[in-house]
């Protein structure tokens, strides 16, 4: 759920997207006309230009939710 900009514009205009999956490769969601790509990570890394706004990571535990030993 993160939101990154990349270096260049998409051909619909738009610098902003959406990351929906992580592994060897990024999927990405444009979020000015919803296009999907898929980029190699090194790729990814490579043009990406800065982290606009974090996701909320599913596996994470809110602090409430640990326990003291």
């Amino acid at each position: 759920g993160d939101r990154i900009t990349l270096k260049k514009k998409h051909p619909c205009g738009g610098f902003e997207w959406e990351v929906y999956r992580i592994g060897a490769d990024i999927g990405m969601k444009c979020l000015t006309c919803e296009r999907r790509m898929m980029l190699a990570r090194r790729d990814a890394e490579r043009r990406t230009v800065a982290r606009v706004e974090a996701g909320i990571d599913v596996g994470e535990e809110s602090p409430s939710a640990r326990t003291t030993e």
